[in-house]
């Protein structure tokens, strides 16, 4: 009896080839499908319709905390990246660090390294060393295209491995569902797509290293993932965490990666 091919068969073998690539730093060989270059134009647009309709904190000393986390980190992130002749992996892009307004104890990240923290996550960051970690995750997410593989995956599994461009063209408002819950806004159209072990794991490896590189002390993510574990055990589960698992082992895997992150750390 012929077993039919799974549907990842249907995807063309030239782009198999040309879209994978390595992760910085655990070399992990990925599949993606689509093009960075469309992967940042959808971003830009999501990311200026969020902005829009979403309250910037009036904070000022706080708003400025976060951008100042998220240059340090960006320089460091860049400087290494030129150091392995990868910069062309930052081709185009426009980094913003943005503060909204919300009660929602969450921070997100899209291509081209547009990130957003919600205020109601800073008493659970405490400091700047804290906001360090969340943004070196958030970054490192960015950094290893893992909205790309997530999108990837989608496409493959509920559209047959359709090219972005075409399922943006024939099944507009599903495409738009599945771009929103690859990067954590699902909750506002009913869907979320989860970070796999893989990518939560490699997230965490690669944020304390940056957040090293930028000179903060990656000892701080096994403190702040903690207290992220705290709450959720009080029966309140933040946003930040309904696709980031927090529990024992995630925190000793953190303890495990830490003399690999200060290998890298320069106070």
């Amino acid at each position: 009896m012929k077993r039919a091919l799974p549907r990842m068969a249907l995807v063309p073998l030239s782009i198999l080839v040309i879209c994978c690539s390595t992760v910085p730093i655990t070399g992990r060989r990925q599949f993606t499908i689509i093009p960075e270059s469309q992967m940042m134009a959808m971003a830009d647009q999501q990311y200026a319709e969020f902005m829009k309709a979403n309250p910037r904190s009036a904070n000022q000393a706080q708003v400025r905390m976060v951008r100042n986390v998220g240059e340090r980190l960006r320089a460091a992130v860049e400087r290494y990246m030129a150091e392995q002749d990868r910069s062309s992996d930052l081709k185009n892009f426009a980094w913003e660090f943005n503060l909204v307004e919300s009660k929602d104890v969450n921070a997100w990240a899209m291509p081209g390294g547009k990130i957003v923290f919600y205020t109601g996550i800073l008493p659970l960051t405490r400091d700047e060393t804290g906001i360090a970690v969340v943004m070196g995750h958030e970054i490192a997410h960015v950094i290893a295209r893992h909205g790309n593989e997530r999108m990837t995956q989608a496409l493959v599994a509920q559209m047959g491995g359709m090219a972005l461009a075409q399922a943006l063209k024939d099944r507009p408002e599903q495409t738009q569902k599945l771009w929103l819950g690859a990067f954590g806004l699902g909750a506002q159209v009913g869907i979320l797509l989860p970070y796999s072990r893989l990518h939560e794991k490699e997230a965490d490896r690669l944020g304390m290293i940056f957040m090293a590189m930028a000179g903060y002390n990656p000892e701080a993510a096994v403190e702040f993932w903690g207290r992220m574990a705290e709450m959720n055990k009080g029966g309140v589960m933040p946003e930040f965490l309904s696709t980031h698992p927090s529990d024992a082992t995630r925190i000793r895997l953190l303890k495990e990666l830490l003399p690999e992150a200060k290998g890298y750390y320069r106070p």
